[in-house]
């Protein structure tokens, strides 16, 4: 097992792991896509990652609700498991950064990935915005979110993905979970799988939501997140 690398524009975004390969990308998409769950990209605070609201200390728990095309489900998030990142996610998730993103990889008994935003500046904006690394305080078990990583220290940046099924290989990689599904772990199953990995991420750094809902129109997408209590 080791990171996987590829181009310039995405290496820093990549990592492999077993059973097969979290291609954790970070990457631009392009607005303006007749699919609902389109991308707003109007916030300036989106384009500003040391800006004060996107810097703010993360209660020390707290519930994120995510409103998808499959469904809805609940993530809990429990600060003390990994602080930079529950902060890094309770920011992302305040400003909106996450509405719109489609679920573009989806590999059945092992993760669903997401967190492409639909705007290529947006992508620009975060490619260095990377948090501190965590400690692995919990295994990756089933249900459990975690943020994407490359083999280089402090390389998270706004990557996520759902374990769906335990992963305890990927403890020992250093990803680290800060929080887990609570409620709608079916949903999360049933997010749709047919494409399986076959998206191009660097089509979706180049053209984003428009490519995805032109060449892969049934992926299933974030309407919004939001944070509960």
């Amino acid at each position: 097992m080791k990171i996987v690398h590829t181009k310039t524009v995405t290496a820093r975004f990549l990592a492999s792991c077993l059973p097969a390969v979290i291609s954790l990308v970070a990457v631009g998409c392009g607005t303006g896509s007749s699919k609902g769950g389109d991308v707003d990209s109007t916030n300036p605070v989106l384009l500003d990652p040391k800006a004060e609201a996107m810097t703010e200390t993360a209660p020390d728990q707290f519930r994120v609700r995510l409103e998808t095309s499959s469904g809805n489900f609940v993530v809990e998030v429990d600060r003390d498991l990994a602080p930079h990142g529950a902060d890094r996610f309770y920011n992302l998730v305040n400003n909106g950064f996450y509405d719109g993103c489609r679920f573009f990889r989806v590999v059945p008994n092992f993760i669903v990935q997401w967190g492409m935003h639909g705007d290529p500046k947006l992508v620009r904006t975060w490619y260095n915005a990377s948090v501190l690394d965590d400690p692995v305080h919990i295994s990756n078990e089933r249900g459990t979110i975690t943020f994407a990583k490359t083999n280089a220290p402090h390389s998270r940046t706004v990557q996520l993905f759902i374990n769906l099924k335990d992963n305890p290989n990927l403890d020992g990689l250093k990803f680290a979970p800060f929080g887990r599904v609570v409620e709608g772990m079916d949903v999360v199953d049933a997010i749709n799988p047919e494409y399986g990995e076959q998206p191009s991420q660097e089509m979706i750094a180049g053209d984003g939501n428009e490519y995805l809902n032109s060449e892969f129109p049934n992926l299933d997408y974030i309407k919004q997140a939001v944070v509960i209590d």
